[in-house]
């Protein structure tokens, strides 16, 4: 086996933790999305996905040295998307999710923003 590595180039086995970002509980069943990129910054074709244990745990070996694009996603969280650098022979990659961040309407109030119907005059209640 090591002869079969030395001609492909150094590998790493990595380790993922994904966790909420509030409250350091795991994340299970979080898909974790891992991508090639080229020497440019551009992702590559192709990619792979392992989805996280009870544990928010899951692992896989063999990743050549090397940029990596790593995505994490998981219902009720925000995506993660982050590049790293692979040049060891074990990593451990801890993930945080957050929570969604709220949307922004412009049907909604804001404050400040007052809306047409607010700049009537206020009608006074007979006393």
């Amino acid at each position: 086996m090591a002869g079969a590595q030395d001609d492909d180039g150094p590998m790493s086995d990595l380790r993922f933790v994904v966790v909420r970002d509030y409250n350091g509980k795991p994340v299970r069943n979080a898909a974790v999305v891992l991508h090639p990129v080229n020497r440019k910054g551009k992702q590559s074709r192709g990619g792979l996905e392992l989805k996280t244990d009870g544990d928010g745990r899951t692992s896989i070996d063999g990743i050549p040295y090397g940029p990596l694009r790593i995505q994490v996603l998981a219902p009720g969280f925000q995506t993660f998307g982050e590049d790293y650098k692979i040049d060891k022979a074990e990593m451990l990659i801890t993930v945080k999710l957050k929570r969604p961040g709220g949307q922004y309407s412009i049907y909604e109030n804001h404050g400040d923003a007052k809306k047409a119907d607010d700049k009537r005059p206020s009608e006074q209640k007979p006393q």
